[in-house]
């Protein structure tokens, strides 16, 4: 199969859909695979990396959707690439259908098969594809947290995980699915005190094994809540 991978042009989108290892993967399976000439900068992979990796570079993004039969993209395509796609063409990426009317009927016009990456699920219910992001974003979540707590920044001047003689800050987790459960262990590990409350008992009772003695855990209702 001809796979391409274009520069994503969101705004602020600085990462791509495909690694040099996962071209060279790939290219092994006998799969072409193009590469749009600085995709991979805004995440660390220079032409040459994709290159030796047995990718193809091609400088024009026409010629990348022209030549591919399947589109590898991080973000949903924005309106500058709908003409760029035809009714043959596979597209893979988070789509997000149902945030934008505009964007699922402008894919539905051209014919192409969409596969949104947070829709893939496995046979037990899992969404691996998704999963990482809500790891990623339950870390970040609290990075940001601790540098909003700063008092450069508007907060009350609390440091996270507290020094001698001090108490450490209290972190409230409500949910303790994969963002929750990587925000705990991002809090607990910077010291902080943290509760996570769920309404899942059994999610309760896995937790309880696997969190650091900084976490304690409660059933979700208004009243723990308060």
């Amino acid at each position: 199969m001809r796979i391409g991978v274009p520069k994503e042009i969101k705004t602020n989108e600085n990462r791509v859909a495909l690694v040099p290892a996962g071209a060279e993967s790939l290219a092994e399976q006998g799969h072409e695979v193009v590469v749009e000439a600085g995709a991979g900068l805004g995440s660390g992979f220079s032409d040459e990396q994709y290159e030796q990796a047995g990718a193809r570079i091609e400088a024009s993004v026409d010629a990348v959707w022209a030549h591919a039969e399947m589109i590898l993209k991080v973000k949903e395509p924005i309106e500058p690439e709908w003409p760029r796609i035809r009714e043959d063409h596979v597209l893979f990426t988070y789509f997000h259908f149902a945030a934008s009317e505009p964007l699922t009927r402008a894919l539905l016009d051209t014919g192409a098969v969409s596969i949104a990456y947070e829709t893939v699920q496995l046979p037990n219910g899992e969404l691996p594809l998704l999963t990482p992001m809500s790891e990623v974003a339950g870390r970040m979540a609290i990075q940001e947290g601790a540098k909003y707590l700063e008092k450069f920044f508007g907060g009350s001047g609390i440091l996270l995980g507290g020094v001698p003689g001090v108490l450490p800050a209290e972190v409230v987790i409500l949910g303790g699915g994969v963002v929750g459960t990587h925000s705990a262990k991002m809090a607990a590990g910077l010291g902080a005190h943290v509760t996570i409350l769920d309404v899942s008992l059994e999610r309760l009772r896995y937790l309880s094994d696997v969190m650091p003695a900084n976490v304690d855990l409660l059933y979700s209702n208004r009243y723990n809540i308060r």
